[in-house]
């Protein structure tokens, strides 16, 4: 390989500084990350029947935006009146257990979804969790 730059490279190196032109980055493809549209709903204070009406209005009408990822907040249950009452399920009663529980058991609302998971501790950890939503047909 020669260490010589003809003169015509220098000429095109020329030209292209005297432009202002940039050129195109090869690697942006890899490095853009999708942007995810979000929306969270906490659910702290709502009662059982109030959790699952207001989640099944959640995601139908996410559905419809085309926004992708729900994070539902319901807390741990630590402050659960369930504790006290002996004729009620310690877990079932509690929102974190029982709303995931609803979505799963409507058809309608499975239609809609792609996952249900676990948040990260960012979100709420084991106090919140992830629906995530299909694309509208």
């Amino acid at each position: 390989m020669s260490n010589k730059i003809s003169d015509k490279d220098k000429k095109d190196w020329e030209d292209f500084l005297s432009k202002n032109e940039s050129l195109p980055d090869k690697d942006s493809k890899y490095t853009k990350k999708e942007i995810i549209k979000t929306q969270k709903f906490d659910l702290h204070g709502y009662s059982l029947e109030e959790a699952n009406s207001k989640v099944e209005s959640l995601i139908n009408d996410s559905y419809k935006k085309g926004i992708k990822k729900l994070v539902i907040i319901t807390g741990k249950g630590l402050h659960s009146e369930n504790e006290r009452n002996p004729y009620v399920s310690k877990n079932l009663g509690i929102l974190k257990f029982s709303v995931p529980d609803y979505i799963k058991k409507n058809s309608e609302l499975m239609n809609k979804i792609l996952n249900i998971s676990d948040a990260e501790i960012e979100d709420g950890g084991s106090g919140a969790f992830y629906i995530f939503l299909k694309k509208k047909l």
